[in-house]
């Protein structure tokens, strides 16, 4: 299986339960791991057999720049719901923290997985 993976993706949103998040864009990381859905970009060198990275990171963008989740896990399983339906994966790890929302912590955050490893 292959794997393709985006890190340390910088989005700035809406995010939150408390009123001030709800008018405060906050910076979040995102970390995404993909399987393909098929290996035929390797032999074929074709960005038409790929997944796109920058398609991916425009439409992740746009989502988050559209609409106000409470949660991160609300936030991780739309992203990661995008890449299955959307992108045709059969596979996808999405990584979500906000950044520096505890003292004394860089990050918190969730992980999640979804679909099937073939």
């Amino acid at each position: 299986m292959d794997i393709i993976f985006l890190r340390e993706l910088k989005v700035e949103t809406l995010i939150g339960v408390y009123e001030w998040e709800k008018q405060v864009p906050q910076t979040l990381q995102i970390d995404l791991d993909i399987a393909l859905p098929d290996s035929r970009a390797c032999a074929t060198d074709d960005i038409k057999d790929a997944l796109n990275y920058a398609d991916i990171v425009r439409r992740i963008q746009a989502e988050l720049a559209a609409r106000h989740f409470n949660l991160l896990e609300a936030l991780a399983e739309h992203i990661a719901q995008i890449i299955l339906k959307d992108f045709k994966a059969p596979w996808a790890k999405v990584s979500v923290a906000k950044l520096q929302a505890i003292r004394g912590s860089r990050m918190v955050g969730i992980s999640i997985e979804r679909g099937q490893i073939k």
